[in-house]
């Protein structure tokens, strides 16, 4: 940890309070050369932070003051792990109270993932991206395309339809179509 990290926290964690066993966390998806993109934490915390311990929901609880830091980098974790824990109730109160600025909560989404977020799976339960190359498993009829896309058809470089995880945009024959994820495979 520098010595401008060390003063900044008071040598506390700067989500907890916790002054035992504190170390650097560069928050994602920043590189770390500067003060701004790190913040101080416990031992305790970053181990749940990285996943080499299981979220304890008693502790998080600190983020009620957590909150209010005037550290844009420390409400970017807040509220990542806010919205983690959404399911337990108390934490929807905290992210309606809190204020971050446009920036810091472009930063903050930027680096969350969505755990409960639909994938597009092929009929065999593979997950698509965009750009695979797909095969089609049964004639298709195209609505509005007076065409059947035939069994066995190559499809490559398809797209997501990023709002309907059953859904994928290909070309067949020319025409770009929507195809279900069901009647594909990888």
């Amino acid at each position: 940890m520098t010595r401008e990290l060390e003063r900044r926290c008071n040598g506390n964690c700067e989500l907890c309070g916790s002054n035992e066993d504190l170390v650097s966390y560069t928050v994602s998806p920043k590189s770390g050369e500067s003060i701004d993109d790190c913040i101080a934490i416990c031992q305790n915390c970053n181990n749940q932070l990285t996943g080499n311990m299981d979220n304890d929901l008693k502790h998080w609880r600190c983020l009620n003051d957590a909150i209010w830091s005037e550290i844009d980098a420390v409400k970017v974790v807040s509220y990542r792990l806010l919205n983690q824990l959404k399911k337990e109730g108390w934490p929807n109160d905290l992210l309606e109270m809190m204020y971050m600025d446009e920036d810091t909560l472009n930063w903050a989404n930027e680096g969350m993932k969505d755990p409960e977020a639909k994938k597009h799976l092929d009929c065999n339960g593979v997950e698509l991206f965009s750009g695979d190359s797909i095969v089609i498993i049964k004639d298709l009829k195209v609505k509005g395309g007076g065409f059947t896309a035939k069994r066995g058809t190559a499809v490559r470089n398809i797209k997501l339809v990023h709002d309907n995880h059953e859904q994928i945009e290909g070309k067949v024959d020319g025409q770009t179509i929507v195809i279900l994820t069901e009647y594909v495979k990888k």
